[in-house]
């Protein structure tokens, strides 16, 4: 048989470019394991703040170009990697199930962000220069979502939440969380978008074009480009001022009673418990009448430091009162109050009077619960599941901010545990005309990797709101905030300790408690914008691979 001579190409015709591939598959699992290990380590108690945007941009390599569920498999697996050892700490109070099925939750969200990442893959391969700002995008919206969902959301290892000794803490006073969010991330993709091979080496040029110095002049300045959006974003916050908090001063004293023992048995040391913060509270007064401590104008106890109800116990309200009167201050307690249903309780702060007792006027019900640990959801549906659904108590929600008038101790925003994390608790003490931030919590079943993290949250919200805040715990962490996110009068863990502080009261209200959720609904939107935006590059991108045209590859 005859072959046909070989069609001669045309002189004037563009040679076709190569397919764009994703990275081998071998490569891309190594950097999303890589990724989920870099944003763990940026994370307390580690703070190796600067991993953050070196975590995104990995993840973003991993994903880009690849198909839908590669790139949600991708994420998860950099999910995994990430809050399996982050949460860790919950093994200590609720074992290794409840642990495992949060860290698989969590990290489903991340693979919806691969997922969000590989379909937005055509508009950065055409314009590159959308790299950072679809990154800042994405990761600001997947953080949106896991805030909220599933009942209320769990927002623990946010990237803003890693950035407690960075530059870039200080956007927070600017646009909140969502802001230094999308600050890390967009920098994560600026790192990208400069090392990425399309920049790099161009492969992407039709085979025979000639690499000239305008193209390779063109390429310096792109990389250039890119280098000073990352430089920018991290560094360049450090020039931002942040809120000044008014002259006016407050004496807080906190006290950490410490327990006996670390652990579940906590539950079953309430009375040593509270009989720790009343001794350290009259040993405090005692110090105070010698002259070697200064009179506080309030003393703030701890979450739980009195699980014993004072309101229907009158042991425990005695105690508490002997502590009042003896530092002749008023007392914040931290403790659950028991309604006329059997199994129903609130998590309180109640502002405890010398002389007076207990001002039901002044206290605070926590609002947001713990889903599966302090309430169960759908408690019908899971007792078919298991009878030890039954073992979790029924906390109710308030339904007020924690705004708490102390008096001389300034207009306290209180709010309890883990709903540091939550951006609009917080926020709304401070629009209720909080003058201070105030942080009880229990870290007794966890351990100080968790108090850490929680630490981390209120450096945060004191420069996010610009309030001078503090948090106290049990065992410790306990610690005072400025405005500038610098921590003082830090405690050791599972450890008693009493710090007193003059502390701000108040101060101009910041642009990001004025915006309030404003700048992640822009986030969303834009997000939103992005997601549908690309659909006529992927319809074309399509239509040229049926016809046997270039077609990006993704595996």
């Amino acid at each position: 048989m005859t072959m046909p001579p070989p069609a001669l190409a045309d002189p004037g015709s563009t040679p076709a470019a190569p397919p764009r591939r994703p990275l081998r598959l071998p490569v891309a699992v190594a950097l999303a394991v890589a990724a989920g290990l870099s944003l763990l380590l940026a994370l307390p108690p580690y703070d190796l703040w600067w991993l953050a945007p070196a975590g995104v941009a990995l993840l973003a390599a991993a994903t880009h170009r690849r198909r839908l569920r590669a790139g949600f498999g991708l994420g998860f697996l950099a999910g995994l990697v990430l809050f399996v050892p982050l949460l860790e700490w919950t093994t200590i109070g609720a074992g290794w199930l409840p642990w495992i099925i949060l860290s698989l939750a969590q990290a489903v969200f991340l693979g919806l962000l691969g997922l969000t990442g590989a379909w937005l893959s055509p508009l950065p391969d055409r314009w590159p220069a959308l790299w950072p700002l679809l990154t800042g995008l994405l990761w600001t919206t997947q953080e949106a979502l896991r805030d909220r969902a599933p009942f209320g959301g769990f927002p623990w290892g946010r990237l803003a939440f890693s950035q407690g000794d960075a530059p870039s803490l200080r956007l927070a006073a600017y646009g909140g969380a969502p802001l230094v969010t999308f600050a890390v991330a967009a920098a994560g993709g600026a790192l990208l978008a400069l090392v990425w091979r399309h920049w790099r080496a161009a492969p992407d040029r039709a085979p025979g074009t000639p690499d000239g110095p305008r193209r390779r002049a063109a390429v310096l300045l792109a990389a250039g480009g890119f280098a000073a959006i990352a430089a920018v974003l991290m560094a360049g916050p450090a020039a931002l001022p942040v809120a000044r908090p008014n002259a006016a001063t407050s004496t807080i004293a906190l006290v950490q009673g410490n327990v006996p023992r670390l652990g579940l048995d906590f539950n079953a040391q309430r009375r040593a418990v509270l009989d720790n913060h009343v001794n350290a509270t009259k040993q405090l007064a005692a110090e105070v009448a010698a002259g070697r401590q200064k009179q506080p104008d309030l003393v703030v106890w701890p979450e739980n430091s009195s699980d014993i109800d004072p309101l229907r116990n009158s042991d425990a309200a005695d105690l508490i009162q002997s502590a009042a009167d003896a530092i002749g201050a008023p007392v914040l307690v931290g403790t659950l109050q028991r309604t006329d249903v059997p199994g129903d309780i609130y998590n309180v702060g109640i502002l405890w009077r010398p002389g007076t007792g207990p001002d039901l006027d002044q206290q605070y019900e926590k609002r947001h619960p713990v889903p599966f640990a302090e309430y169960m959801p759908l408690r019908s549906i899971a007792r078919l599941v298991t009878d030890k659904v039954d073992l979790v108590r029924n906390m109710l929600p308030g339904d007020a901010p924690g705004v708490i008038d102390t008096g001389a101790g300034g207009v306290l925003g209180d709010v309890i545990c883990f709903e540091v994390a939550y951006d609009g608790v917080v926020r709304d003490t401070v629009t209720g005309g909080a003058e201070l931030l105030a942080v009880q919590t229990n870290n007794a079943t966890f351990n100080e990797a968790e108090a850490r993290q929680q630490l981390a949250m209120v450096r945060l919200r004191a420069v996010e709101h610009g309030r001078d805040a503090l948090m106290v715990s049990t065992v410790g962490v306990s610690a005072f905030v400025g405005t500038d996110g610098d921590v003082h009068g830090s405690t050791g863990f599972n450890t008693a300790a009493v710090v007193v502080r003059d502390i701000h009261l108040g101060g101009p209200r910041t642009l990001a408690t004025r915006s309030g959720i404003w700048p992640e609904v822009v986030a969303v939107l834009l997000t939103a914008v992005a997601l549908a935006g690309v659909l006529p590059l992927r319809r074309r991108r399509d239509n040229e691979g049926s016809n046997g045209e270039q077609v990006t590859e993704e595996r």
